[in-house]
């Protein structure tokens, strides 16, 4: 198992062959992908072709409880398609159970941390639904602070989408700042 980080309740892994069952069951939950696809299942032969050979290639990590082992779901820190490396974007999806537990805000402190202290990050950014309002909380606790508010053209427009998107952001300038 290749550790890339530790927290206090979690260790942040890299993926490997044997996650297929664990992503496919997270990406399967309605609620889970509510502000992501509608809440619509992903075929199984979507999260082998596509999504675990994305998620091995980097900058995805597996969350585990650290006293259990227990995969609670998963977080990212890579730079957006063609967006420069010194700006990674933050994600995170999360099983149910794990919610309203602190878990993606402690793992997204841990990675925002690294990403300044030891990738050279300039900026750190999230974006998410402006209705998803869970993970809006997250980034405003991890620091983040909005951005900007953009439409994306949905192809099937899902509940919600009608209300746009947000980006949030933290410049390494304000997280060396706050104590």
């Amino acid at each position: 198992m290749h550790v890339y980080l530790e927290t206090e309740r979690l260790v942040l892994r890299r993926f490997t062959p044997s996650d297929e069952d664990r992503l496919y069951t997270l990406h399967n939950d309605p609620e889970v992908m509510r502000y992501l696809n509608g809440g619509k299942p992903t075929p199984r032969e979507v999260i082998v072709e596509r999504t675990l050979p994305r998620f091995i290639g980097g900058g995805f990590f597996a969350a585990e409880k650290k006293t259990t082992g227990d995969f609670l779901g998963w977080f990212h820190l890579r730079p957006a398609a063609g967006g420069p490396a010194d700006e990674p974007e933050l994600g995170y999806r999360l099983h149910k159970a794990a919610w309203g537990k602190g878990y993606a805000t402690e793992g997204s402190r841990a990675l925002i941390d690294k990403a300044f202290t030891e990738l050279d990050a300039r900026r750190v950014f999230a974006q998410t639904m402006m209705v998803n309002l869970g993970s809006r909380r997250v980034m405003e606790k991890c620091g983040l602070r909005l951005a900007r508010t953009f439409r994306l053209d949905w192809p099937e427009p899902i509940p919600g989408s009608e209300h746009g998107e947000v980006e949030y952001e933290i410049t390494r300038a304000t997280w060396e700042a706050t104590p």
